[in-house]
């Protein structure tokens, strides 16, 4: 089975993470950071706002199962795009919005996709930022909502496209 991976961040990643997880074609979803200048940033370290990270999520998937462009309207529809400062309740850098794309045909289907969305009105603060080293988030990071036998408070599936 082939597996490629794809970087998202939508704000707290124990959403994202919990939410790509339970779709198809996702063969794993880890929380971690991407972005910043800081090598091996930790939570604490991104927390302050100023390492430039945002808290992302490397998902591992099977393009025989799901496509980029899939994934990509999936992260669409879990999350705000059109939020500025954060996502729900949690405002701060490291919650920005962000596909980070490892080629130019991934930002270009994320460019289209944003494109469809501000055709229908929405004001997408979404950026479209190249993938750099992903960090891991520490282990208690990891899964946390299945740890914690809980939903996510601000991610949520709505249909967009």
């Amino acid at each position: 089975m082939e597996v490629k991976k794809a970087y998202y961040a939508g704000g707290c990643f124990w959403g994202v993470e919990h939410l790509f997880q339970s779709k198809e074609g996702v063969v794993d979803a880890v929380s971690g950071y991407m972005g910043g200048d800081l090598k091996n940033p930790t939570y604490q370290d991104v927390l302050t706002g100023r390492t430039g990270h945002l808290e992302a999520v490397e998902i591992s998937y099977d393009p025989a199962i799901i496509n980029y462009e899939e994934l990509t309207k999936f992260f669409f529809e879990i999350h705000d795009p059109t939020q500025a400062k954060g996502q729900g309740p949690d405002i701060g850098a490291q919650y920005l919005s962000a596909v980070f794309y490892s080629s130019e045909e991934e930002k270009g289907i994320a460019a289209k996709l944003i494109a469809l969305l501000e055709g229908k009105g929405d004001q997408v603060v979404t950026q479209l930022i190249p993938a750099e080293t992903f960090w891991k988030a520490e282990e208690y990071h990891q899964d946390y909502y299945v740890k914690k036998n809980q939903q996510p408070y601000c991610h949520f599936y709505q249909k967009k496209f």
